[in-house]
C-alpha cells in the first residue's frame, strides 16, 4: 500500500522518518567513541551531521509540503544524497580503524536500505 504523507498523523508515523531516526541516534553514540581530533570538524563531526541532515530533511519537507508543491519530494532526494554522504564516511570510519568491520557492514546495509526505501517513497509520492 502507498503512503501518502498528508494522510498520516505526523512524519513521526512515516516508517522512513523511523528509520532515519533510529539511525541517527545510533550513529551519533558510535561516534562518541571516535578520537577527540575527529570531534569537531573531523569524521565524527561529519558523520553525526550528515546521519542528522536525512531525518532533518525528511522532516522539513513533510512540514512544508502543505505550502510548497513538491518540497516534500526535494528533501526527500536531499535525504538520499545525506544517506550517501553518511555510506562515505562509514567507510572511511572503518578504514581508519574507528569502528570494526561488522559494525561498518552492518550500517552500510542499514543506509542502503534507506537509501532504497527514500527512493520508492520519493517516487510513489502522490503531488496533489
Amino acid at each position: 500500500m502507498k503512503q501518502n504523507p498528508r494522510y498520516t498523523d505526523g512524519v513521526e508515523n512515516l516508517y522512513i522518518y523511523q528509520i532515519a531516526y533510529k539511525l541517527m541516534i545510533d550513529i551519533h553514540k558510535i561516534t562518541l567513541e571516535f578520537p577527540s581530533i575527529e570531534q569537531y570538524g573531523g569524521i565524527a563531526d561529519q558523520l553525526r551531521r550528515s546521519s542528522k541532515s536525512i531525518t532533518a530533511n525528511i522532516v522539513e519537507g513533510f512540514g512544508k509540503q502543505h505550502y510548497f508543491k513538491g518540497e516534500f519530494k526535494r528533501m526527500l532526494v536531499y535525504s538520499i544524497g545525506s544517506c550517501d554522504e553518511t555510506i562515505l564516511w562509514i567507510k572511511t570510519s572503518k578504514d581508519l580503524g574507528y569502528i570494526t568491520s561488522d559494525t561498518a557492514q552492518r550500517y552500510l546495509k542499514e543506509y542502503h536500505i534507506l537509501v532504497k526505501k527514500l527512493s520508492s517513497f520519493t517516487k510513489n509520492l502522490k503531488m496533489d
